[in-house]
């Protein structure tokens, strides 16, 4: 059954950090690599969009104690985590969806996705991107990590999917589900490109999981 997604991420809590680090190839590795193409000049300003329970902070903070962190997330709870792993550090936590919470324009050195995009539209995200290309700051950045489909017609039945199971549930609201729907990752520097970023370049990958940044 699907569930909708703030439920979801709140009823696997209690075991989410050890899931994400065991269970999704290349998660030991990538964290760290995708905190170590964030800033590093101190007082930074780093939005950090579908934070969860921050586990790619766990090794920024290590490496820029000073920065100051904007998380957004749907699950209250996660949040709730994440303060109480970092009570000492610069953290600015709101509860609500990146879709529509304010990012401001021109505030943030660098931005941060980890594993949240994958469940998304190609109409979703171009709106989302647009939004966050004006809140980067001159120079800024975007550092995305996440997994996607190895090919088209894969990605397009992902979506097939969750169209169908949908309807089987008779779930008509426009509230977030969870279903992976990832598009392919030449798809989503696609919609990057589209939304204004001047350049968008793959910096790793492990298997299906590919760190991109895209530079305003």
């Amino acid at each position: 059954m699907l569930e909708r997604m703030d439920i979801f991420f709140e009823n696997r809590l209690a075991g989410y950090d050890e899931h994400m680090l065991t269970n999704i190839e290349g998660a030991n590795e990538f964290y760290k690599f995708t905190a170590a193409q964030l800033p590093m000049k101190a007082d930074s300003e780093v939005l950090d969009l579908g934070c969860g329970t921050g586990l790619e902070l766990e090794e920024y903070f290590s490496l820029n104690p000073s920065v100051h962190i904007t998380g957004i997330d749907l699950s209250a709870a996660m949040l709730n985590a994440l303060a109480k792993k970092f009570p000492n550090k610069n953290l600015h936590l709101m509860n609500g969806s990146y879709f529509e919470v304010s990012f401001g324009s021109k505030k943030y050195t660098a931005a941060v996705f980890v594993e949240s995009l994958h469940h998304f539209t190609e109409k979703q995200k171009i709106s989302l991107y647009r939004k966050l290309f004006q809140a980067l700051a001159a120079d800024g950045y975007f550092i995305l990590t996440d997994y996607f489909a190895e090919t088209s017609e894969l990605e397009k039945e992902y979506f097939d999917n969750l169209k169908k199971l949908k309807q089987e549930q008779n779930i008509v609201d426009d509230a977030f589900y969870h279903y992976d729907t990832p598009l392919t990752v030449e798809h989503e520097m696609k919609i990057l490109s589209s939304a204004g970023f001047s350049s968008v370049r793959i910096l790793k990958n492990w298997g299906a999981t590919y760190t991109l940044k895209a530079m305003r």
